[in-house]
């Protein structure tokens, strides 16, 4: 998932989920994975938002982990402006390329991929995902038209998933495309295919699991483990 949010479906289909700037959204749910994103934006002379996933917040099991990046006013690539927390407290990680932290209690692995803003975490047998923070760059600004100043360089995340032991019910902008009867509704056949239904993946924040088809929990119901569980 990257740039206005642009993303390759498990059916290997590209498509644009422009969401709306200031809300949040759920990529993924399933029983035992929440996927949820914040968009920033600003307004366009297109008619909508330009848009991009500032921040993410993944539920698994009684635990929260929040990627997100930093606002940024001054873009230095030497700089790390990414932040990472797992049940709201920060990962701190040394800036050093390779070097891994473990919460063997959690069974989750975090691997700095580069010095700076750019990251891998994994969950045995939920998920995997690389993370990397980007600013919009002038000289794309200028190509696009996003109207981007030196104020704001408008950082934002650059998104790898791979998941396991999705269930048949996966749903969510990204997620639904995990299906084995998947059918893609976008039209491959334009520029710019868009994938719609924004009113039932909205969510009121960005660890809430109320959008409309969301299933997380069924699982720790049914098995009888809710410790720490948040509805």
């Amino acid at each position: 998932m990257c740039q206005d949010p642009r993303f390759i479906g498990g059916d290997g289909i590209m498509f644009y989920f422009h969401g709306k700037k200031g809300m949040d959204f759920c990529l993924v749910f399933d029983v035992k994975l929440h996927i949820n994103a914040h968009f920033i934006g600003k307004k366009s002379k297109k008619g909508r938002d330009f848009t991009w996933v500032q921040s993410i917040g993944v539920m698994f099991g009684p635990h929260q982990l929040y990627i997100g990046a930093n606002q940024v006013a001054k873009w230095k690539d030497s700089m790390d402006n990414m932040l990472v927390q797992l049940d709201q407290e920060e990962i701190m990680v040394p800036n050093d390329k390779g070097r891994t932290w473990e919460f063997p209690e959690v069974g989750l692995r975090l691997k700095r991929l580069s010095e700076t803003n750019k990251i891998q975490i994994k969950v045995d047998e939920i998920f995997d995902i690389v993370a990397s923070v980007v600013p919009i760059t002038l000289k794309e600004s200028l190509i696009h038209g996003y109207d981007v100043t030196e104020e704001d360089y408008f950082a934002h995340l650059e998104l790898n998933f791979r998941f396991e032991s999705l269930s048949n019910m996966v749903d969510g902008v990204l997620g639904q495309t995990y299906r084995p009867i998947y059918q893609t509704r976008v039209k491959i056949s334009v520029a710019m295919p868009i994938m719609g239904g924004a009113h039932k993946f909205a969510s009121s924040h960005l660890f809430a699991t109320d959008c409309v088809v969301s299933k997380f929990g069924q699982y720790w119901k049914n098995t009888g483990d809710m410790s720490g569980m948040q509805f």
